[in-house]
């Protein structure tokens, strides 16, 4: 059984050629066509899929074959082709870096290709760029090119004159900052953050759709998966998630396993001080924690109802920001530090460069679980190791997962559909 739908993968060359740019573009101007549109993002990434989500009206979910498996990313575009007149999948960094990489992922669920391309500095040789993109890999399908960051109307003639026959021009997004998306460490500014975030997607859109009406790419069947198994349930459960500006890292995907396991969420904002909901088990996802130590070290009331929770020994998960707001004491870049929660004695520094970057796995008491680590933190924690993470790939960064009672933390951001089981288990006592 298959259900159909047009589909195209969003590659590039490389990293920051542009493509969540692009791709929230694309959204935005189909959703204007009157198009239903569904986006995904290919690998670990928070922020980028709140600019897609704005920029399409729905959420948008994780396409990664290691850490969910083959048959998530199935279930997830056969779901998608139920309701969608088109599936748009972001990918990431270029299209054949990585392991498994973006057109690894084209080519297992037949997904066309569209080449984002910074032809700023390009004339001619953006054709032969394209062309080495196309025939690198033989049965991988690049349908066609983008030209992003283009000086003008006759720039963009000279790039799309420059293809090899056969290869579709799908226009062309020019040099603006009023159509720029602002980043920081991490990537991307949160979508919550940006005041003109519609005005910046809508001037993205203008810019495509000034170009002509956009077609819808050809169809892709997509099949359908196995029936997902798992035993564990939550039922009756509570569950407290701290989602602010300071923990905004929450896949969709995470929240969906424990609501299938039957598990009532509720959310609070640790920056606001709201009190720590009633609650079975509690969640301190990632996020920027560095920006608001003044907030969170004011917050009293929500200290003290952690640390009962923890000493009561019900479960609480801290990930990565989570374990950062977890310790004694963090420093944002600039050095001012402030008091955070003590459930976890040690400290942290954000640095001004990357400190730990790959795919994690990690053998939990309560399964194996597979998620990624991303952070500029450098922290001492005074505790011994429960587990140490491993990285598929042979990368220098294996997280450390530390345990107090039911408390779990570590700097690894879990996917939860790696094993939902086990995911569900760090919720229960």
């Amino acid at each position: 059984m298959s259900r159909a739908c047009p589909a195209l993968l969003v590659s590039a060359p490389a990293s920051g050629q542009g493509k969540t740019s692009v791709t929230a573009a694309l959204a935005r101007a189909h959703v204007r066509q009157g198009h239903r549109v569904r986006v995904f993002k290919t690998g670990p990434d928070f922020l980028d899929p709140m600019i897609l989500e704005r920029a399409s009206g729905a959420p948008v979910y994780q396409l990664d074959p290691w850490m969910g498996g083959d048959d998530d990313v199935r279930a997830r575009l056969y779901a998608a082709a139920a309701d969608a007149d088109l599936i748009l999948v972001e990918g990431v960094m270029g299209l054949f870096d990585g392991a498994p990489s973006s057109a690894d992922l084209a080519m297992a669920f037949g997904l066309p290709v569209m080449a984002v391309i910074d032809g700023s500095a390009m004339a001619q040789t953006f054709g032969a760029l394209a062309h080495g993109l196309a025939s690198y890999r033989p049965g991988l399908h690049v349908q066609g090119v983008l030209a992003n960051r283009v000086g003008g109307a006759y720039h963009a003639g000279l790039l799309r004159d420059s293809l090899p026959p056969g290869m579709a021009w799908y226009g062309a997004l020019p040099r603006d900052a009023a159509m720029a998306l602002p980043e920081r460490h991490l990537g991307l500014v949160a979508a919550a953050e940006l005041a003109d975030l519609d005005a910046r997607l809508d001037a993205l859109a203008d810019a495509l759709l000034a170009q002509g009406p956009m077609d819808l790419p050809p169809a892709v069947a997509f099949e359908a998966p196995p029936a997902p198994v798992s035993s564990v349930r939550l039922d009756g459960v509570r569950i407290a998630i701290a989602r602010d500006a300071a923990f905004a890292f929450l896949y969709p995907a995470n929240l969906d396993v424990l609501r299938d396991a039957g598990a009532d969420l509720s959310f609070f904002s640790p920056v606001a001080g709201d009190p720590l909901p009633d609650c079975d088990a509690a969640w301190l996802p990632g996020g920027y924690p560095e920006l608001h130590i003044d907030a969170l070290a004011a917050h009293d009331d929500l200290r003290r109802d952690l640390h009962a929770h923890v000493e009561a020994g019900r479960p609480l998960l801290a990930e990565c920001g989570g374990l950062l707001y977890a310790l004694d004491r963090l420093a944002d870049r600039d050095g001012h530090e402030g008091a955070m929660l003590g459930l976890l004695h040690g400290h942290a520094a954000i640095q001004p460069r990357l400190a730990a970057l790959g795919m994690q796995a990690v053998e939990l008491p309560e399964g194996s679980l597979r998620g990624h680590s991303f952070h500029y933190a450098q922290a001492t924690v005074e505790a011994t190791p429960l587990a140490l993470a491993s990285n598929p790939h042979g990368g220098p960064t294996a997280e450390k997962v530390y345990r107090r009672g039911r408390m779990t933390a570590s700097f690894v951001h879990f996917y939860f559909p790696s094993n939902p089981g086990a995911a569900c288990r760090l919720f229960l006592r």
